[in-house]
């Protein structure tokens, strides 16, 4: 017997204890000041029997001190059945907690009851299917990063091969592709350390009183090339003059990221917005896409880091992935939040609030 159970065992037999063996002596003593009383006024009656007197005195003392013995035997057994009741529970979730910590996730708890005990069960349970997920993304990060990587390598290896070998001739087309392969890389390393760094606990933004409206407007001009080549629309709308105290870097970053997501899915002919807009505390920016859209399951999973709405491998659907985690760390560190809705065929839709302090 250790642990929490042994605690409260000996606690519960210790004030069972206490509270008999007080109230044993308290009764004994009241007994025998009683008796000495009767002796007393049995001598002034001439009715005296010492022997009996003694006899009963020592009968009734015995008497109590049997029960008393009793008493706390029963006190012992009850308290070691009410202490095993209240902390099996809690160490089934310690054992449970133990296997979960050597790597058996799928190990759960029962949960019984409607009190704190069952509730502690509960969260233990999710806490368990969080780590579960968890786990499940981190094998998938590790499998996304592992490909990533091994395919702009690999096509890379084949053509200086061919090109060392003299089965290919470096042609500018080639050395296009190569070049292309590289960026791939580069992006895909700058998009890891910028996630490595936004959890970081040295990470800190600097924070401004900046103009919302013209920094999205600025990184709008700046990627409207890229939606004029696919042949998709962009438009900004809304207010033009709207304040609020943010890190300049981090807002374009997040718009880039927003635009470069909405572009990759919206097919040619399509449109691309973003609307700027003020409420009593805060700013609101909303980008809106007539693209490929997407279902509940792949809304609820979109913000995971490495995950794809479009699971093509090719460098320009596909994706790394981090965009979008990217966008709502930044979006949260700042305070703000990040909300999406969509459609499947109709289009996405991303709402970001920003405070204004």
């Amino acid at each position: 017997m250790k642990g929490l159970y042994a605690r409260i065992a000996i606690a519960f037999i210790g004030i069972a204890t206490i509270v008999l063996l007080i109230s044993t002596i308290a009764f004994v003593l009241a007994t025998h000041y009683h008796f000495s009383l009767y002796q007393d006024q049995a001598m002034d009656t001439n009715m005296n029997s010492p022997t009996f007197d003694t006899h009963f005195e020592q009968a009734l003392v015995q008497s109590v001190l049997v029960s008393a013995i009793i008493g706390i035997m029963l006190a012992v057994l009850l308290s070691l059945f009410v202490a095993k009741r209240i902390t099996a529970p809690l160490i089934h979730m310690k054992n449970v907690a133990e296997r979960m910590a050597n790597g058996e996730l799928g190990a759960r708890t029962t949960v019984k009851g409607n009190d704190e005990i069952a509730d502690l069960g509960g969260s233990l349970n999710h806490l368990a299917e969080q780590l579960m997920h968890q786990e499940q993304l981190r094998k998938t990060m590790t499998a996304d990063v592992a490909h990533e990587l091994r395919t702009p390598i690999a096509t890379l290896k084949s053509h200086m091969e061919a090109m060392i070998d003299g089965i290919w001739v470096p042609t500018h087309q080639r050395l296009e592709s190569c070049y292309e392969e590289i960026e791939r890389l580069r992006f895909l390393v700058g998009d890891l350390e910028q996630l490595t760094e936004m959890e970081s606990p040295h990470f800190k933004l600097k924070l401004h009183k900046e103009n919302v409206s013209a920094i999205v407007r600025r990184n709008i001009e700046a990627n409207r090339a890229s939606f004029d080549q696919k042949g998709v629309n962009l438009f900004f709308e809304g207010l033009t003059n709207v304040e609020a105290t943010l890190d300049r870097q981090r807002l374009g970053q997040i718009v880039l990221n927003l635009l470069t997501n909405a572009l990759k899915f919206t097919p040619q002919g399509g449109k691309v917005s973003v609307e700027v807009k003020e409420e009593e505390h805060a700013v609101v920016i909303i980008v809106s896409d007539t693209g490929i859209g997407m279902n509940e399951e792949d809304l609820r999973l979109v913000f995971e880091r490495f995950y794809r709405v479009e699971k093509s491998r090719d460098r320009k659907s596909g994706g790394s992935g981090i965009g979008l985690t990217i966008v709502k760390k930044l979006v949260e560190a700042h305070g703000g939040t990040i909300r999406m809705q969509s459609r499947v065929g109709e289009g996405t839709s991303v709402e970001i609030q920003f405070p204004k302090i």
